[in-house]
């Protein structure tokens, strides 16, 4: 009686999995992981990122795409066209449900820079790529990329994610890691954009809770090339993990400890060396630390981490079968695939779970 009039300002779900010797799954299993958390959803947007699912075309960037009409599809693939080697390009392969409505046109473009262009410009690839997108996002009114990696993609829509993995008939990819996520927006708009995963490059983030610094985050990461216009405070901590990764050279690990860094007074009972690494961290990069309840599923090449903010105020259960590792909201949802896994733990406040493929 009171649904749609409550805020839960704790929904949202978050569900991953990634098998280490990148063994092929298919979809139909992240599907029933995050279903089993359909309460902490409210219908305005569901999704999933998987690795793996491209082996054919695996060198090149496919690039996943909303467009508002066929107008704004022929100016978008003019600018693909332009800038890119086009191998191949369709429709994604949808299941029509009436649980998914108002779906924009959905395609999908395997590319390759094109060698004069990437000269001229300068860039490596992956800028170069990233460039394009951001272009596109920004420039290109009613064109988004929402998913533009290698051998990866995101498939994301308003609706339940159960209902949104029917539609993307993900039960037909195979993949050797999984994320999903149920919304429940609580301060900004359910569309199909805002959805989640946010991805760059191979990089796909999950989230559940409030980024309070929000703010502070998205000023700093724009002064480097980055433009957040997706409306959700979640797509500024993609950004965040590809800037500190591929830009400046951290690892994973070090990046977590820049989002989570420890407070002040457990770094200074830290012993020499690590309160001085710690310090480091907070001074050089203090605008890029994130504040406000959140756990967070990220995916990228080979790997897949799991983690909470310092004071754990969102939930996040960790367990290990073999050589699968599972991360979720609840325990629920990673026993509705893993009936009885080796070890299950809930991981300390700030303190990462890294699991990489061998």
């Amino acid at each position: 009686m009171l649904e749609g009039q409550v805020r839960i300002p704790s929904g949202c779900a978050v569900s991953g999995f990634i098998n280490r010797d990148r063994s092929l799954t298919d979809g139909s299993r992240i599907i029933k992981s995050i279903a089993c958390m359909h309460d902490r959803s409210n219908g305005l947007g569901g999704g999933f990122a998987a690795y793996g699912i491209y082996p054919e075309y695996k060198d090149y960037y496919a690039l996943h795409v909303f467009y508002d009409n066929s107008d704004v599809k022929a100016e978008c693939e003019k600018f693909i066209d332009k800038h890119f080697d086009i191998v191949n390009l369709s429709k994604i392969p949808v299941r029509k449900t009436p649980k998914i409505i108002d779906e924009p046109l959905i395609w999908r473009y395997f590319v390759k820079p094109l060698p004069t262009k990437l000269a001229s410009s300068q860039l490596d690839e992956r800028e170069f790529t990233v460039k394009c997108v951001f272009k596109i996002n920004s420039y290109i009114k009613g064109a988004y990329v929402f998913s533009c990696g290698k051998n990866m993609g995101a498939f994301k829509a308003v609706g339940y994610p159960e209902d949104v993995g029917e539609f993307y008939r993900l039960d037909e990819y195979a993949g050797y890691s999984w994320i999903a996520h149920g919304r429940y927006p609580t301060n900004t708009p359910g569309w199909w954009g805002g959805a989640h995963p946010f991805c760059l490059l191979d990089i796909a983030v999950v989230h559940n809770g409030e980024i309070s610094s929000y703010d502070a985050n998205r000023r700093e990461i724009e002064m480097f090339g980055y433009k957040c216009n997706l409306q959700t405070d979640t797509e500024v901590i993609t950004y965040i993990f590809d800037y500190l990764v591929r830009k400046t050279g951290m690892n994973y690990k070090e990046a977590c400890d820049v989002i989570a860094a420890p407070f002040w007074n457990k770094i200074e009972a830290m012993d020499i060396k690590e309160r001085e690494y710690c310090k480091y961290l907070r001074r050089n990069f203090d605008s890029l630390l994130i504040t406000g309840p959140f756990s967070l599923i990220v995916g990228y090449e080979g790997g897949l981490i799991g983690i909470n903010d310092r004071l754990k105020l969102r939930s996040m259960v960790v367990a290990e079968k073999g050589k699968t590792v599972y991360m979720a909201s609840e325990e629920c949802a990673i026993r509705a695939i893993e009936s009885n896994p080796d070890t299950v733990y809930a991981p300390k406040g700030g303190q990462p779970v890294i699991a990489e493929a061998e």
